[in-house]
């Protein structure tokens, strides 16, 4: 227990120089030390090792923030690691937009060398920039766009009621409902050329935008009524269900105390929204109900088992 207490004592310390920094005050070590009850060279280390990536710099006998960073732009320490996530999410979406972000976050913040590492497979949507912008101004208008379509090999000129822009699986979709007849498609953004937001105008439900919410990924079907899936989850993956919920209507239903496996329940559109998700984490994954949707899990693995 000693460990942890000078470990929480160390992280308390520093939070505290850190909130002083961006508050804008010079720091004395002496000072500091005598606040935190340590010895000057533990405060200097603070900030020749723990502090080093962030931008501070010595002034004289005193620390400070760097010149020209923008102390009144950050309120906090928690708000330097958010900005530090979105720089690294940002790396995943493609050299161009990446560029841009940091560009932008630069203006918030400088600092070279970030704590957070983020991993993600997203389509890079870089050169698509003017586009997906023409795309939220229509969004935010209720305005209807028309546009050039580029699936199999063909195109097609279309009209749609944009909605939502949305990322499933890695790749970058437009939720909107065709403007002919008001059914809701998903349309993939790398696809659309040629994009002009008309003179028209629509409404759109909140009722619409609710169901949306619950979309798992592109397979979802709002004409669809949502039905309800339980799932077995067993002790060795639990843990990731209750990190990272399926969906926003993912409950934990039951703790198993004994094995602690648990059982989740979730409404879907669409059995392919779940199907993936199962076939990713079998054996350590059963469904319970609805006893077709354990049925049609069965025969594909029965079918996967003959290719073999």
């Amino acid at each position: 227990m000693g460990y942890k207490h000078d470990y929480d004592k160390t992280m308390t310390r520093l939070v505290n120089i850190l909130k002083k920094l961006y508050d804008g005050e010079t720091l004395s070590v002496t000072e500091l030390a005598e606040e935190f009850n340590t010895s000057t060279r533990t405060i200097q280390r603070d900030f020749n090792e723990k502090l080093i990536s962030f931008p501070i710099e010595k002034s004289g006998k005193r620390w400070k923030m760097q010149d020209g960073f923008a102390v009144e732009k950050l309120a906090s320490v928690e708000d330097q690691l958010i900005l530090d996530m979105l720089e690294k999410i940002s790396f995943n979406l493609g050299s161009s937009f990446a560029s841009r972000a940091k560009k932008l976050l630069s203006t918030i913040k400088n600092k070279d060398i970030s704590p957070i590492y983020a991993k993600l497979d997203i389509e890079d949507i870089g050169s698509k920039i003017k586009d997906i912008n023409i795309i939220e101004k229509a969004i935010d208008e209720k305005s209807i766009l028309t546009c050039k379509y580029h699936i199999d090999k063909k195109v097609y000129d279309i009209g749609l009621k944009p909605l939502k822009i949305a990322n499933f699986d890695g790749f970058w979709y437009l939720i909107a409902l065709d403007s002919r007849n008001n059914t809701l498609k998903k349309y993939h953004i790398k696809s659309m050329t040629n994009l002009i937001i008309t003179d028209k105008t629509f409404t759109r439900s909140k009722q619409l935008d609710n169901s949306l919410e619950n979309a798992i990924n592109i397979w979802f079907n709002i004409e669809n009524e949502p039905f309800e899936v339980r799932l077995h989850v067993n002790s060795e993956i639990a843990k990731y269900f209750q990190r990272k919920p399926i969906s926003k209507s993912q409950t934990i239903a039951s703790i198993n105390s004994d094995d602690g496996s648990i059982e989740l329940s979730l409404k879907i559109t669409h059995e392919m929204e779940i199907i993936p998700t199962i076939l990713r984490w079998i054996p350590n994954i059963n469904v319970l109900e609805p006893e077709w949707l354990k049925d049609v899990v069965i025969s594909r693995v029965q079918e996967y088992l003959k290719e073999i």
